[in-house]
């Protein structure tokens, strides 16, 4: 059986968050070898306009099984498995190239949504086998990552892939903001839980 073409990708740091535990996640991961995976590992940057053309042109050149793409929510407690990506960017702050978006569509005309097509029960399940705190979401915020989470889905629809899609968000890195967060050997094994069960379909 060929291996599942994967591309995982996180994010660099912003704002006041120092240390980017997706990033860390997504380096570890790409250092080492998974049976039946053939990952390919970004850090896109914090940036809607670069973090758009890059998303979607790795999805055109992988042409990957599955995209899963993770970033931090520092206020959370769990893991968040998120539900849907919504069509609009919208926050307090710039992201790093300095571009605040107020109230914006990510494509006009574009559906309000797109539902994750990942087996969320079943990573649900995987990651509370092994009494990792999970949970289901259905706010992706409405920064960069739900930006990254609507392109990368709305790139597989528009190219008619059979590629199932989804994001996840964690917790901070435990030690490094003013939330408790969690430690990287638990984010790390979350996200690896959630790799290995997608091998199985």
């Amino acid at each position: 059986m060929a291996a599942k073409r994967v591309l995982l990708t996180g994010f660099t740091p912003f704002g006041s968050v120092a240390v980017n535990p997706s990033q860390l996640i997504v380096q570890h991961i790409a250092a080492r070898t998974y049976p039946g995976l053939a990952i390919t590992a970004e850090v896109l940057p914090t940036a809607y306009r670069e973090s758009e053309v890059r998303i979607r042109s790795l999805i055109r050149e992988v042409q990957p099984d599955v995209v899963l793409s993770i970033g931090v929510a520092q206020r959370r407690d769990a893991i968040s498995l998120e539900r849907r990506a919504q069509n609009r960017s919208s926050t307090t702050i710039p992201d790093n190239s300095g571009l605040l978006l107020t109230d914006a569509s990510i494509v006009p005309d574009g559906p309000t949504v797109y539902g994750a097509t990942l087996p969320l029960e079943r990573l649900h399940a995987a990651l509370n086998a092994r009494a990792i705190p999970v949970e289901f979401s259905d706010d992706a915020g409405a920064y960069v990552c739900n930006h990254v989470f609507y392109c990368a889905s709305d790139e597989v629809a528009r190219l008619g892939l059979p590629t199932r899609c989804g994001f996840i968000h964690i917790p901070a890195l435990a030690g490094t903001s003013e939330y408790p967060g969690l430690p990287l050997d638990t984010l790390t094994a979350a996200i690896e839980t959630c790799l290995l069960e997608l091998v199985r379909g």
